[in-house]
């Protein structure tokens, strides 16, 4: 029995031993002949992004607006023949004022039939036509006189009035040059609560710019709307405040930040 117990104990000890040279040899790792040492460049974690808007404000001095002539009757071409006669003493109004025929145009245009619906069926009861006259290049001055005047003139429907300035480009510069102050101003102030100093600018990108109320402006256009009397306002004229418009930049820019 004793025979029998040593056996299995020496069986054990040969397993055990197959074992565990069988774990050194999968662990076993061959050391490289040559081993590479790169260094970590620390500059890649010496910079700063900051992101910046800047608003400049100015007076437009230029305006479209849309004008829309809208009939009503029983007959379809009556409608029709009363919005073209009303739309011509508008257009003739607009060509008189020295406006170009360029910038005078036919914007929307539309004839739906008007229905009663106070009984059980549907019953046509005449037609509707609106045209839209959308005209650009008012000096702003003159808006309040050609709303007024256009309304006496077959409009009796104003969609809008829009304001632009040809001075959009110049305060889009001023915009830009202030953004850029402000994110140097954010940025010194970041880089010293973290015992650095800024540096130069790595990289810089402007964004958002939808130009909305630029214009360029039509110098032989304004001379012209002066010569005929466009640019003078009447005693009943309607009073119209452009107010200021807002020209907006936004852009991110990327400083070096170095040791202090």
């Amino acid at each position: 029995m004793k025979k029998m117990r040593m056996i299995a104990a020496a069986g054990g000890l040969f397993l055990g031993s197959m074992l565990l040279s069988g774990c050194e040899a999968k662990v076993t790792a061959q050391v490289p002949e040559v081993i590479q040492i790169q260094n970590v460049d620390k500059s890649q974690d010496g910079k700063i992004t900051l992101s910046s808007s800047e608003t400049v404000e100015i007076v437009p001095d230029m305006a479209e607006i849309v004008f829309c002539v809208t009939t009503q009757h029983e007959q379809a071409g009556e409608c029709q023949q009363e919005n073209t006669r009303k739309l011509n003493e508008l257009l003739e109004f607009l060509k008189g004022q020295g406006f170009d025929e360029k910038k005078i145009k036919t914007s929307g245009f539309s004839l739906d039939t008007r229905y009663d619906w106070s009984g059980d069926k549907q019953q046509i009861i005449g037609y509707e036509m609106r045209t839209q006259v959308a005209v650009t290049d008012i000096p702003a001055d003159s808006v309040g006189m050609v709303l007024s005047k256009g309304v006496e003139s077959g409009a009796n429907e104003i969609y809008s009035v829009s304001w632009f300035s040809s001075e959009y480009d110049k305060a889009y510069s001023e915009a830009l040059a202030k953004a850029v102050d402000l994110a140097k101003m954010k940025g010194e102030a970041l880089a010293a609560a973290s015992g650095k100093k800024l540096g130069e600018v790595l990289s810089i990108q402007e964004y958002g710019d939808n130009q909305y109320g630029r214009y360029i402006r039509d110098t032989a256009m304004m001379k012209n709307a002066a010569a005929t009397g466009a640019m003078e306002a009447g005693a009943a004229d309607m009073d119209v405040m452009p107010g200021e418009m807002q020209v907006t930049a936004n852009i991110s820019i990327e400083f070096e930040l170095t040791e202090e």
